[in-house]
């Protein structure tokens, strides 16, 4: 007898669209979730199956560009289609009853709509489609240089009550000065979960990634491993260390997270390319794949990937921008 796997592997393979709305398939190579219909043709040992895209979204997935999941679970009505590109388009804006009432629906039919296709009243789905982007988009320059204060936090974990639940789980938040500007610092109970630059466009969608993967809260405040960590930061920017100890809690797909600590085995002071990086986790050809982990690597300077550069030499894909993978290589080539 086969298994459910076997039976929704075989039902993707042949693009069946009595699945739609059974399973969301997520490909751990890429970080993207498709509906049982798309172009997508992982291998098996490569895919995981979800009920929703709901499930998917708090695993860390992404949705496909191509047959678009969060849109095409059921058919839906072309003012609805208008609504969700409208989303899509604003990602930052909250769409109110006002709002629904202009484009010609009813709010009472939207979330009717809503919670007949995901289970979710339209205020949750929306807040999912906004994250959704967000993982997707860069953030404008307007949230540079934004320092995330309790304030912030307190809007953030309050977007995602219904995923945070009553665990008593938290995420402690801190902000780290180094030698290369200010960064945002978190850390769980098991170690450090975040180390970004405080003007990255990247900080936003991770924090928000943050209370998803962990279903837990951002709460501005020390925690065991911040002192550990500011010592080690220190030495390093000081040419004294060059190998982090600070133990790290990381949270992605089977292959991000191989990909991530593959980057501890490039010797401090040294560089190498994306290509070589897929050689050594023996994946030669998932090269984009892995240029996609790196781009989705939440602990800057202890995973080094300022130490991947491009092919032809040149100083590429760093998200805390190319001054600072330059200085970072440079202290570590004259240390």
């Amino acid at each position: 007898m086969k298994t459910k796997r076997e039976i929704f592997y075989k039902a993707l393979v042949q693009k069946n669209s009595a699945f739609e709305g059974i399973f969301i398939v997520a490909v751990k190579t890429t970080g993207i979730f498709c509906l049982s219909t798309c172009l997508t043709k992982p291998k098996m040992e490569n895919v995981e199956f979800y009920p929703t895209t709901k499930d998917a979204l708090a695993s860390g997935y992404r949705a496909c560009k191509v047959c678009k999941p969060m849109e095409q679970t059921g058919k839906l009505l072309s003012d609805i289609n208008l609504l969700l590109r409208h989303i899509d388009s604003n990602p930052s804006v909250e769409v109110k009853d006002a709002d629904i009432k202009k484009m010609g629906l009813e709010p009472g039919q939207v979330n009717k709509w809503a919670l007949e296709s995901y289970n979710l009243t339209f205020s949750d789905f929306q807040h999912i489609c906004q994250t959704d982007n967000a993982f997707q988009q860069p953030q404008s320059e307007k949230g540079k240089n934004k320092k995330f204060d309790c304030g912030s936090l307190n809007e953030l974990n309050r977007r995602f009550e219904k995923i945070i639940g009553k665990n008593k789980k938290m995420i402690s938040i801190t902000l780290v000065e180094t030698g290369v500007g200010t960064m945002i610092a978190g850390a769980t109970d098991k170690g450090i979960c975040l180390l970004e630059f405080s003007d990255s466009k990247k900080l936003e969608p991770e924090l928000k990634q943050l209370i998803t993967l962990f279903k837990a809260p951002l709460i501005e405040g020390d925690n065991i491993y911040f002192n550990a960590l500011r010592e080690q930061l220190g030495k390093y920017f000081k040419g004294e260390l060059r190998k982090f100890s600070v133990p790290l809690d990381l949270k992605g797909t089977d292959f991000q997270v191989h990909a991530w600590l593959g980057l501890l085995n490039i010797p401090y002071g040294s560089t190498t390319t994306y290509a070589k990086q897929a050689e050594a986790l023996g994946r030669p050809s998932a090269v984009r794949a892995v240029a996609n982990a790196n781009g989705k690597n939440r602990i800057s300077i202890i995973l080094p990937c300022h130490r991947v550069i491009g092919t032809d030499g040149n100083l590429t894909g760093y998200g805390g921008e190319i001054w600072r993978k330059k200085k970072l290589l440079e202290l570590e080539r004259n240390a």
